[in-house]
């Protein structure tokens, strides 16, 4: 009898012991759904990151630009490694081959349930507008789309193209031998390519006031402005026949056909757009001095690393702007002329210098 009783009170307390185990599982904290990340709980970051899906919609062209493009897609596969997700099941891109298909582009991310969306270039403005009117909780980066009316799940990577582009002229005009500098452009109803251009010829006459400066806006379509390297070549070939012997290729594709059509003449000089291009254009190494250079990638790390953390940006952001290093013109240039533009740098920091774009 006494055996019965302790083997009665043995299973009663068991039975008491799973009954709290249960409820303490049942208590248990949940992970935060998707874009609401607890900031002081690494595994609410983690389960967070897990469940991020980064989607990537191009400009009219191909992901490996060399420029715009590729500058974006760097730093999603950048963020993407950062955050142990996977390229081409967490991370994807999908190249816009036309214009009118930019919308649907950015409704394949929206169907197949991605949280992050970034789209490239200032054409694809009024379609991410409203694809992020009418999804809330999707997170969009617009790159070189200026927002006047912020949307709280929109950010615009904008940049200060004027002050790369000062940078840029001024050590045009510095090694200039002619007297003479050209500019191959994109088309004008871009503003950040008018603002490369403003800021272009602002810096050269900050060191030359006389300078002859030789600009060209690609005359086409939007839709063809940025990938026309024929005409960008031909351009830049018009422009030496002027007696040019530095230009500046900021437009994409067509610019990057000017560079390379630079490198084809001895003794001649080019800088480069977007992205630091020797890392990019082989090609153009022959007369590739710097490049006037917004901070793309980097840029679109920063603001999904902010809304991973849970400090996701609104409104517009501005990236950095600088010129790309010298790599083997280094000796090159002369020493007073990287003194200088050292001192333009500052002075574009501080406010002492204006570009004098959009004043």
């Amino acid at each position: 009898m006494h055996k019965k009783n302790t083997s009665n009170r043995l299973s009663f307390l068991a039975a008491i012991v799973l009954i709290l185990m249960l409820l303490l599982s049942a208590c248990a904290p949940v992970a935060a759904p998707t874009g609401e990340v607890s900031q002081s709980d690494s595994s609410a970051d983690s389960a967070a990151a897990a469940n991020i899906k980064i989607g990537l919609v191009t400009d009219v062209g191909r992901v490996n630009d060399r420029s715009f493009n590729q500058s974006a897609w760097d730093g999603v596969l950048q963020i993407c490694s950062e955050l142990g997700l996977t390229e081409g099941e967490d991370c994807k891109y999908i190249e816009t081959q036309d214009a009118k298909d930019y919308a649907d582009n950015i409704q394949q991310f929206v169907d197949a349930g991605f949280n992050v969306i970034v789209s490239v270039g200032f054409a694809l403005g009024e379609a991410t507008i409203t694809a992020a009117t009418d999804n809330p909780d999707i997170y969009f980066i617009g790159v070189d789309q200026f927002q006047a009316e912020p949307l709280p799940n929109l950010t615009g990577l904008i940049f200060h193209e004027d002050q790369s582009g000062f940078l840029a002229g001024a050590l045009a005009a510095s090694m200039t031998k002619s007297g003479t500098i050209a500019a191959v452009l994109g088309t004008d109803l871009v503003p950040p390519v008018v603002a490369f251009k403003e800021g272009y010829e602002a810096g050269a006459r900050y060191i030359n006031p006389d300078i002859n400066l030789i600009s060209t806006y690609h005359p086409g379509e939007l839709s063809q402005a940025f990938i026309d390297p024929e005409w960008g070549a031909a351009t830049a070939k018009q422009a030496i026949d002027q007696g040019a012997d530095v230009i500046f290729g900021a437009g994409g594709s067509t610019g990057n056909g000017a560079l390379q059509e630079v490198a084809t003449h001895e003794g001649l000089y080019c800088i480069g757009v977007d992205t630091d291009q020797w890392e990019t254009l082989p090609a153009a190494h022959p007369c590739l001095i710097s490049s006037a250079m917004k901070m793309i990638t980097p840029g679109v790390v920063e603001l999904i690393g902010l809304y991973n953390g849970g400090d996701m940006t609104s409104g517009n952001y501005y990236g950095a702007a600088a010129l790309a290093p010298f790599h083997d013109f280094e000796d090159t240039i002369p020493a007073e002329v990287k003194t200088k533009l050292d001192e333009i740098k500052a002075g574009l920091d501080d406010g002492s210098i204006a570009t004098g774009y959009g004043q």
